[in-house]
């Protein structure tokens, strides 16, 4: 089976995917690079082709409207892009977090690449973090992605972390993410878009506050089994009965992990909780939804529909609250 995984590092503990080279901590961008699969560069191409005549090779000719993007290692193709396609390095990523590790108490903890290099990210520690009720804690990130093929734009995002299980969760409010989306039709500014963050990060305290709230709303039977099934089953009404008998083991998967079996589940925070019915299924997106590998499962988690599921499981458990 191909990975998509290339190559990851981390520093710290091991992280909640369970993949990559571990690193001692404050490590320099140069080893992270190495250690990450992040030290090469994505060069361009015009598009070429050959045109044939009766009997004879033709003349080699230049499609100037798109370009060929591929690795200075390997040379390996990475995708065919328009002309005017922005491209950001793999470096620029990690040196997006220097002056934020040098000056700002950021720290590296996970960078890697996806899909043989079409995509790539870093995550770093902020040193934002809360306590809910009891000891369920909850840490600041900041994930910065991007990708080569059109499949994602350059995202920052901050991220919370669930410590007892690792559960991954963007941080949003009033409906709307926090993450900050350059398209590859202009140019990545690192300065403008921490601008940007720099109003992002400090609605840490209201989003926490909102998860603190979700950790005082108790919940019923009725209401856990009616949130479940808005978040797994809402749009799967004329689904396929193939697609509905997942979303019914997704339902007792997440109902189990709710009632006591999920990593934390019993801690005051979670137990009957609607934090509780949000860390089921985040828990459930991040480590236990069915996915080729690892690697996929995270892929689905931070950028694909893992990543939707968990925005919807927490638009519907903010409007318990309201």
């Amino acid at each position: 089976m191909a990975h998509l995984l290339e190559q990851m590092a981390y520093s710290g503990a091991t992280p909640w995917h369970q993949l990559g080279h571990h690193l001692p901590p404050k490590q320099p961008l140069d080893t992270w690079a190495r250690s990450a699969g992040m030290d090469w560069t994505i060069c361009e191409s015009p598009v070429r082709f050959m045109a044939e005549r009766a009997g004879a090779l033709g003349a080699i000719l230049s499609f100037d409207e798109q370009k060929v993007l591929y690795r200075s290692d390997t040379k390996a193709p990475l995708s065919v892009v328009g002309s005017r396609y922005q491209v950001v390095q793999p470096r620029a990523v990690l040196e997006f977090y220097r002056d934020l590790t040098e000056s700002a108490g950021f720290e590296l903890e996970t960078a890697g690449v996806l899909k043989g290099g079409r995509k790539f990210w870093a995550l770093a520690r902020t040193g934002k973090e809360t306590a809910l009720k009891g000891s369920d804690r909850v840490k600041g990130y900041l994930l910065l992605a991007t990708s080569c093929d059109s499949t994602l734009a350059t995202t920052a995002t901050p991220t919370t972390v669930r410590v007892v299980c690792n559960n991954t969760l963007a941080v949003a409010l009033n409906g709307a993410s926090s993450a900050i989306k350059v398209p590859h039709s202009t140019a990545f500014e690192p300065q403008a878009v921490k601008r940007q963050l720099g109003v992002a990060v400090s609605q840490w305290d209201s989003f926490m506050y909102r998860m603190k709230m979700l950790s005082q709303r108790r919940v019923k039977s009725h209401e856990a089994l009616n949130y479940f099934l808005k978040v797994l089953c809402q749009a799967d009404e004329h689904a396929p009965a193939a697609q509905r008998l997942v979303n019914e083991r997704a339902l007792k998967k997440v109902q189990t992990l709710y009632e006591g079996q999920g990593r934390g589940a019993e801690l005051a925070a979670a137990q009957g909780t609607a934090w509780g019915l949000l860390s089921a299924i985040t828990e459930f997106v991040d480590h236990e939804k069915r996915a080729r590998s690892a690697e996929y499962r995270l892929d689905s988690a931070w950028f694909g529909t893992g990543a939707q599921l968990k925005q919807r499981a927490l638009e519907q458990a903010l409007q318990l609250t309201d």
